[in-house]
């Protein structure tokens, strides 16, 4: 099977990437943004790399063309919640004209991939304040401009699905976290903070927003095996949650990360991190897609967590599991 994945150089496309190659009778390829030699998750990996900026037409035209895939995964977005409030056009911008850049192109070469679109369980948006659990047939409520730009891919999936006749399935992810996410992400902004903390790279003192929302993770590992059963086994046409049916505070995920390390760190609040829009309470359900598929998720919340710090410790060079110095002596 040749498989096409957009944002191939990203966190989920890496995942992603690193998973199908387990699996028989793959050939991946990926589209990046930056050129062959610039994405290391990428760069040790047999995966043809095609640079190609999305939100060119042609170019997009030109790489499929090439490539003639058998399966897409379409993950190339931005996903910054926090610029998208503060400029909103780029973000909407980007998302829809890349997924449409994308559908026109196999529509117009006469391509006959199973496609998989990468939505977001944000179109909920404020549907998930009453706290129950939410299923695909919700409507749609977006509370921020990424949320808006995520309901026109999806929708446009759908759409091409209808008229075109395209074998489009929708993924529709909540919370995805894990090892090697960057920064603007609570998970990972927390660990990096305790880590720069343990290195002696920063004071003592972490920043935070707000504690009190609680959000439904699932581990980005768990979340690859999904897509990946999505592409093989979903309904064309229909849409899937993928999440893992529990909620978890931003206070016991601070509680958790800061329980792993040694150091004693101040946690103070950050007026700056504060989101002019919140949902207190978002849990999703996962019934269709363990219905479709018999999928699960496998990793512990406390696991991922614990690999997330320790991703962060290795890049200031520390101890994964000790926030000591790597090479220094251990009593």
């Amino acid at each position: 099977m040749r498989l096409f994945v957009t944002g191939a150089g990203g966190f989920v496309g890496g995942h992603l990437i690193d998973y199908v190659l387990t699996q028989p009778d793959m050939r991946v390829h990926g589209g990046v943004f930056l050129p062959p030699g610039h994405n290391p998750a990428l760069d040790r990996l047999p995966v043809a790399q095609h640079a190609v900026d999305l939100r060119d037409a042609a170019a997009v035209r030109a790489v499929l063309a090439d490539v003639r895939p058998d399966a897409v995964v379409h993950l190339a977005a931005m996903a910054d919640v926090s610029q998208s409030f503060k400029n909103p056009w780029p973000t909407l911008e980007n998302n829809i004209v890349c997924q449409l850049n994308l559908l026109e192109a196999i529509d117009d070469l006469g391509l006959e991939p199973r496609i998989l679109v990468v939505s977001s369980a944000e179109i909920y948006g404020a549907a998930g304040g009453t706290g129950e659990p939410l299923d695909e047939d919700r409507p749609f409520m977006p509370s921020n401009p990424y949320s808006v730009s995520k309901v026109a891919q999806d929708m446009l999936a759908l759409q091409y699905h209808l008229s075109h006749d395209m074998t489009i399935i929708r993924a529709r992810p909540f919370n995805h976290i894990g090892p090697r996410q960057g920064g603007g992400f609570v998970a990972a902004d927390f660990a990096s903070q305790i880590a720069a903390i343990e290195a002696g790279c920063q004071d003592p003192v972490m920043f935070v927003g707000n504690l009190a929302a609680e959000r439904d993770f699932t581990d980005v590992r768990d979340v690859v095996r999904a897509y990946h059963l999505l592409l093989e086994h979903g309904e064309p046409g229909e849409a899937y949650n993928v999440c893992s049916g529990k909620a978890y505070s931003i206070q016991y995920l601070l509680d958790t990360l800061l329980s792993f390390s040694t150091a004693t760190i101040e946690v103070r609040p950050d007026p700056a991190r504060m989101r002019p829009s919140d949902v207190p309470r978002r849990v999703g359900d996962a019934s269709r897609l363990r219905r479709c598929t018999g999928w699960e998720p496998a990793i512990p919340f406390e696991r991922t967590l614990l690999d997330i710090l320790n991703d962060w410790r290795q890049r200031y060079n520390l101890q994964p599991g000790t926030g000591q110095q790597a090479g220094a002596d251990t009593p």
